[in-house]
């Protein structure tokens, strides 16, 4: 039977990914984000995809798609968490205060990491099909070792308190919530133009099995997790790095 999901980030990267993955089962996919224009082109090319622009980093742009699944699917079967990204690549703050740049950076990646995750789950915590439903997070492997950025490894971190709480609530109504934390995803918009080729071998060398992760391996995984086979599996944090966490 088809299912709605929703994907948050789904225009690119490993929200598009997952996209394809679940198409792949005749699912309707719902992409969540920022750029309408993104949304489009993948929209176009996802079987059964539906683009919904929406800030999440707002309350409003959460009711927009509370309102656009209330008015169309009803409910969701699945939701994912895929929007977020590198607070490092937004707009520096205006203050040369160095005090007032940190505030500026923990916020700015607070709100895209773990904010719009927080409020879209909010808005559509009701609408999440009981029983069956499944929420997925996408954390990092920043959330257990740092990152060089103590606010973007802090923001993935706080999701996941956030959802074993989920599952401990939504766990009687059928619903299981679970996080994956990718290492180095390659074919993404996350490092921008950062990453260099020595930075990224240095990165491969942490893996057990040499090589960068794909969209793919994390589409995979939360398709995965989403199916009936994950039905008994919640409140777990699943990391997708080739080993990279534990090192060499």
């Amino acid at each position: 039977m088809a299912r709605t999901v929703v994907i948050s980030g789904g225009g690119t990267g490993i929200g598009f990914a997952t996209a394809l993955a679940f198409a792949r089962d005749g699912d309707t996919t719902v992409l969540v984000g920022r750029r309408p224009e993104a949304l489009r082109r993948a929209a176009e090319t996802v079987a059964g995809a539906v683009a919904c622009p929406a800030d999440l980093t707002r309350p409003e742009g959460a009711a927009t798609v509370a309102e656009l699944v209330a008015e169309r699917f009803g409910t969701v079967d699945v939701l994912v968490h895929s929007a977020g990204g590198n607070g490092g690549l937004e707009p520096a703050a205006e203050s040369g205060d160095p005090l007032a740049a940190t505030a500026h950076d923990w916020t700015v990646n607070f709100r895209l990491n773990t904010l719009t995750a927080v409020l879209l789950t909010e808005a559509l915590r009701d609408r999440l099909a009981s029983p069956g439903g499944r929420v997925l997070f996408l954390s990092s492997i920043a959330a257990f070792r740092g990152s060089g950025s103590g606010a973007y490894a802090a923001s993935k971190a706080a999701l996941h308190p956030y959802a074993f709480d989920l599952a401990r609530d939504l766990g009687p109504r059928g619903v299981t919530v679970n996080v994956v934390a990718p290492g180095l995803i390659e074919d993404t918009e996350f490092f921008g133009d950062s990453m260099t080729p020595e930075r990224r071998q240095a990165r491969i060398d942490e893996t057990l099995n040499g090589r960068a992760g794909t969209p793919g391996d994390v589409a995979e995984t939360v398709h995965w997790l989403a199916s009936h086979a994950a039905g008994h599996l919640t409140a777990q944090v699943i990391q997708v790095n080739g080993g990279a966490e534990r090192g060499r």
